[in-house]
């Protein structure tokens, strides 16, 4: 096959750019089991073993091949993926339990798909959360409310949201069911594009996915009454290929997401430049004269609600990216970071 029917094929499974140096067979990971991957070159989907090399216990698991990944096959009984090719995007967490490791959840995708309903379900502390981690992906958030025909509130709920997120993060109504929903959401998922779809369980991801597919391949489940959570109706991360030319991979409800320690929070901005006026430079935003943040808060400019979240996510950032530092000092023998920290000390502002 010629290298311009290669670069056509794999572009219907999102590959951007030429192909690379070595002429071995490209595939893009569609899912993971037990058993192995499950992969797809943009005609067919084929089975994969991991190389040996991704076995080692001393290896990062955010080095294996992840769903979303493109990678290099070397044909055998069975095929085996040699080598993960440069991702794009990564969208990861820091994995449940004491022990730090980062999971990635999708890579090189475009866009992330935030679904909540505006029942009980609807979270605007974890939609900030939801978009924190997005930030470092190299990926561009898409915020989706569903259930908005089921609720009186739904619309001021939805007008809360856009004046609390940033006015460059998309926000939509949409209704799961709805092929007119499909047709919002098709600049997200056009040819060669790519989009992960998160969510709690019973947010609607599968009904959505139903639908954006059109036929009825995901399963869907009830939502219970009391906060409108659901089954896990999806049991692992897959790739889908659309109808309208490009791929969603769909997750399970994610019941837990802890930040990885390098978020830079960007979506607070407005808050650190706000602590940034007050009178001292360690002010530490209580009772200390001077104090820019709690004028906003007493103002209604900074709501408690927001602020409150703002140093939960502060607090636990600070909290991972210690227990990452002191990963990476053991890796390093013992030798303390490259990067300087910084003293703070109570001064006024010049």
């Amino acid at each position: 096959m010629s290298d311009a029917a290669t670069l056509e094929r794999l572009r219907h499974i999102g590959w951007r750019g030429d192909l690379p140096p070595g002429g071995r067979r490209i595939a893009r990971v569609v899912a993971q089991h037990r058993a192995g991957y499950e992969l797809h070159d943009g005609v067919a989907l084929s089975g994969a073993q991991p190389a040996g090399h991704f076995l080692k216990r001393t290896l990062d698991p955010a080095d294996r091949p992840a769903v979303g990944d493109f990678v290099e096959v070397e044909e055998g009984r069975p095929p085996h993926i040699l080598t993960v090719l440069p991702r794009r995007s990564v969208l990861s967490r820091a994995a449940a339990g004491e022990r730090y490791e980062r999971q990635i959840i999708a890579t090189n995708i475009d866009y992330v798909l935030v679904l909540t309903g505006l029942d009980n379900d609807f979270n605007p502390a974890r939609i900030e959360r939801y978009l924190s981690l997005i930030e470092d992906s190299n990926a561009q958030p898409v915020v989706l409310l569903s259930k908005l025909d089921l609720h009186a509130d739904g619309g001021a709920r939805l007008g809360a949201l856009r004046q609390r997120l940033p006015d460059t993060t998309p926000i939509h109504a949409i209704n799961g069911k709805d092929p007119a929903s499909a047709a919002l959401l098709a600049r997200y998922l056009g040819p060669g594009d790519s989009a992960v779809l998160v969510g709690s369980s019973g947010a609607g991801k599968s009904t959505l996915t139903n639908t954006l597919l059109g036929t009825e391949r995901m399963a869907t489940g009830e939502v219970r009454a009391h906060d409108s959570r659901g089954r896990h109706t999806t049991t692992h991360r897959a790739l889908l290929m659309l109808p309208s030319g490009g791929c969603l991979i769909d997750t399970p409800g994610m019941r837990e997401l802890k930040l990885t320690g390098e978020e830079n929070l960007d979506l607070f901005a407005d808050i650190e430049t706000l602590a940034e006026t007050c009178r001292f430079a360690d002010c530490g935003h209580g009772s200390e004269p001077g104090c820019a943040v709690q004028a906003a808060l007493d103002s209604g400019e900074l709501t408690a609600e927001r602020w409150r979240n703002y140093l939960k996510l502060r607090d636990e950032r600070e909290e991972q990216a210690a227990t990452l530092e002191a990963r990476l000092r053991r890796q390093r023998g013992g030798r303390p970071a490259d990067r300087p920290h910084g003293q703070r000390g109570r001064r006024e502002r010049e």
